[in-house]
């Protein structure tokens, strides 16, 4: 706020966009969607964050399969399978402790650089990915971490956000699962309900928050104190095709 003039208001609409996607997301620990005058006036947990702005407690679990390239084609699981194009992890850099930057504590500078180097090794740019899940634990993160993968420009977050760029109709879906915010956070099981959620969208198979098109998709998961991960997936054989909004049971392993 102090560095590009964001407001508190650019915040809210994070947590009004996250919760109007969980209504769709059955897996949701919440299904509530809220005004934004609903998410302002909120109790305030610690400005300017209220507590609809901010992940809940969670308990769950995720799964997922990791298969090699010779056990799909023999099983014939290509329209199912998902490639890792890239996984690249990261920790804090010296300017955690020197800088006296909030940014970079919460995560921003070391999610860029991996950003980057997840972004180099697939042979991608941030255009070419459809749908983001992000660690979305408090709106605020979810802002920063706009910039830091280079979905937007540094200091473009408020503006990205009012352009409607991170939800349906924009340039990007972030957190289509509702994020951490609405489908809770159950710490270690986070990282893989992201990717369950990204695997449905490549497949087809995301029901009514189904993205049209989805060709590549990008996962963020972070610790404070600290570590990062970025990930960037896409349907791993030239005949599987994404099937935007007609619902296909997947098929049986």
């Amino acid at each position: 706020m102090d560095k590009y003039g964001t407001k508190p208001e650019d915040f809210a609409k994070i947590a009004v966009k996250n919760h109007r996607h969980s209504v769709n997301n059955p897996y949701s620990q919440f299904q509530d969607e809220y005004t934004l005058e609903e998410i302002q006036n909120s109790p305030m947990i610690y400005y300017p964050l209220t507590k609809l702005q901010c992940c809940p407690t969670s308990d769950g679990s995720a799964c997922a399969i990791l298969a090699s390239e010779d056990f799909v084609r023999k099983n014939k699981l290509e329209a199912q399978a998902v490639e890792i194009l890239a996984m690249e992890m990261g920790t804090d850099g010296p300017s955690v402790f020197s800088g006296e930057n909030c940014m970079n504590v919460v995560g921003y500078e070391m999610t860029k650089n991996v950003a980057i180097q997840a972004f180099k090794k697939a042979g991608m740019r941030p255009d070419d990915v459809q749908v983001v899940e992000l660690h979305d634990c408090f709106s605020a993160n979810e802002l920063i971490t706009y910039e830091a993968l280079g979905l937007c420009p540094e200091g473009g977050a408020a503006a990205f956000i009012a352009r409607g760029d991170n939800t349906y109709g924009g340039k990007y879906v972030v957190n289509p699962s509702g994020g951490l915010m609405s489908k809770g956070h159950p710490l270690g099981a986070t990282g893989l309900a992201q990717c369950c959620e990204l695997t449905w969208q490549l497949r087809g198979h995301a029901q009514k928050r189904q993205v049209v098109g989805v060709r590549a998709c990008l996962q963020h998961n972070l610790g404070v104190g600290g570590a990062v991960v970025v990930a960037l997936y896409k349907l791993g054989f030239p005949n599987a095709k994404n099937t935007g909004n007609k619902v296909e049971a997947p098929a049986k392993l």
